[in-house]
């Protein structure tokens, strides 16, 4: 399947948001002020296309970046270097394409200036099976877990090293 992958600019974000929002609750819903703020602090924003069609996105950070999630925040505080990804969302119709996998290997090609240590977080509670699936397959391992938004979601924490 052809695809390309390029940074995301701020004419994509209307739709990044709508694809972020219909994604719920495998990924937590955010304003578009929080996307706009992430064009500016993200060492990687890169958005997916199918021909002139936008079919996904992937937002990571390093560490020591303005941003405040629990999670991000836990690995800062037990990692000295990593490639945090706060969120990958995919169109429904383009899932189990190996898009995921593609994204993912063009974050290791950007991780390998950047860290040895890709971090992430997948939903326990509530489940998001499909993710948790996707990363093991990958080779992430779980380092810890964590609650999150008071209570209402347990993430693992996960960690690939490269």
């Amino acid at each position: 399947m052809d695809y390309r992958i390029s940074p995301t600019v701020s004419s994509d974000l209307k739709q990044i948001r709508e694809m972020n929002e219909m994604a719920l609750p495998a990924v937590s819903s955010i304003l578009m002020e929080d996307f706009q703020h992430f064009l500016v602090i993200s060492d990687y924003f890169r958005s997916m296309f199918i021909k002139d069609n936008l079919i996904g996105y992937l937002i990571a950070l390093c560490p020591d970046r303005d941003y405040h999630s629990v999670n991000y925040k836990y690995f800062e505080a037990n990692f000295p270097s990593f490639v945090y990804v706060d969120r990958i969302v995919i169109s429904p119709s383009y899932q189990g394409l190996g898009l995921g996998k593609a994204f993912y290997n063009d974050l290791i090609n950007f991780s390998k200036n950047h860290s040895p240590i890709i971090t992430c977080e997948v939903n326990i509670f509530p489940p998001n099976e499909g993710s948790m699936t996707f990363h093991r397959r990958y080779g992430f391992k779980q380092v810890d877990t964590q609650l999150s938004e008071g209570g209402k979601k347990e993430v693992s924490l996960m960690v690939l090293e490269l």
